[in-house]
C-alpha cells in the first residue's frame, strides 16, 4: 500500500498559512496538518468561519487532506505558554480549553480533516494528581461528546511531561470514543515502547500519528537522520497495520527553514524503506 505524508504548519510558522500549503503541495504532499495559531487561522479571530471556509477550498482544490493540530503555544494565554489546560485547577480556565477544542472541532469538520489532536496538560505544583485525572476525564467526555455530534475523530496525544505522558497513561483511560494520536518520537523520550511495536500494540486505536527524528531521553523533534528513530522501521509497522491516514511530519523548531525541510523530510520519507536506496553509512549505523 501506498503511505500518505502530511507536513505540520508549526514548522513553518514564518511563512504565511496560504504560502505554507502551497510549499506542502508543491512538495508532494498528501496533507497539512494545520496548527491553530494566531497567524495560521486564529479560531478566535473575528472571522474565523470565513477564513476556515476559504481554507476548505483551497485544500479541496489542491487535492490535501488535513488533520487539525492545537499545540499553539500562547493561543490561550500570550504569558503562559500551553495554559489553561484541561488539567488547570481553575474551572472556568479549563471551560476555556475545552471551548478551544470545541472550535477546533468545528473547523475540522468544515475542513473534513481526518482528526483533531489535543493533550491533556501539565498539573501546577500543589494540584492533587487524583483530582487533575478527575477534571481531565470529565474535559475529556465533553469533548468527545461534541465531536461525535460534528462527525470527527478526536485523538488524545501522549506527550512526555504531561499527566498522560505514556501509552499506558492513554491505554487507562476510560473514555469512550477517545483515540490515540501517536507521535512516534515519544516512545523514544520515554522509553516506554519501540516506536514500531507501539503501532502494532495500539493499531485499533490509532485516529493519527506524527514522526520525526528524536534521540532517546530527549524531547526535541529533530529533522530525520539526526536521531536515534528507526523510520523505516515505522513506516514497514504502518504498511503492516494497513494504516491510510496521513502521516505528520513535525518539525516546528525548524520552522526558520521551512523551505529547505518542508521537501527535504519528503524526500527522506520516500527514500529510507528498508528495500530502497541504500543510507548514509551514519544512518545505517544508527539503524542497527
Amino acid at each position: 500500500m501506498t503511505l500518505r505524508f502530511a507536513y505540520n504548519t508549526n514548522g513553518a510558522a514564518n511563512h504565511r498559512l496560504d504560502d505554507a500549503i502551497d510549499m506542502i503541495k508543491g512538495a508532494g504532499y498528501d496533507g497539512v496538518a494545520l496548527t491553530l495559531d494566531i497567524h495560521h487561522l486564529d479560531p478566535f479571530a473575528e472571522g474565523w468561519a470565513t477564513e476556515a471556509g476559504r481554507v476548505a477550498s483551497r485544500l479541496e482544490k489542491l487535492e490535501l487532506g488535513s488533520v487539525i493540530e492545537t499545540g499553539a503555544r500562547f493561543l490561550l494565554d500570550p504569558r503562559a505558554k500551553h495554559e489553561p489546560t484541561l488539567v488547570t485547577a481553575d474551572a472556568s480556565a479549563r471551560a476555556r480549553r475545552v471551548g478551544f477544542l470545541k472550535r477546533a472541532i468545528d473547523i475540522g469538520a468544515m475542513l473534513h480533516s481526518e482528526a483533531v489532536s489535543f493533550w491533556a496538560g501539565v498539573p501546577r505544583p500543589g494540584v492533587d494528581p487524583a483530582e487533575a485525572r478527575g477534571w481531565l476525564v470529565e474535559g475529556l467526555t465533553e469533548v468527545v461528546a461534541y465531536a461525535a455530534e460534528k462527525g470527527v475523530v478526536p485523538c488524545l496525544e501522549p506527550e512526555p511531561g504531561m499527566l498522560i505522558e505514556t501509552l499506558d497513561d492513554f491505554a487507562a483511560l476510560e473514555v469512550g470514543g477517545l483515540r490515540l494520536a501517536l507521535d512516534t518520537g515519544h516512545c523514544l523520550v520515554t522509553g516506554e515502547r519501540d516506536p514500531a511495536a507501539a503501532v502494532h500494540e495500539f493499531a485499533g486505536r490509532i485516529g493519527t500519528v506524527a514522526i520525526e527524528d528524536m534521540k532517546r531521553g530527549e524531547h526535541i523533534h529533530l529533522p530525520f537522520g539526526e536521531g536515534d528513530m528507526d523510520v523505516p522501521g515505522i513506516l514497514e509497522a504502518l504498511e503492516a497495520i494497513r494504516y491510510d491516514k496521513l502521516i505528520c511530519v513535525e518539525l516546528s523548531r525548524e520552522s526558520h527553514r521551512a523551505d529547505a525541510m518542508i521537501p527535504a523530510s519528503l524526500e527522506y520519507l520516500r527514500s529510507c524503506r528498508r528495500d530502497g536506496p541504500p543510507l548514509p553509512d551514519d544512518q545505517e549505523t544508527r539503524r542497527q
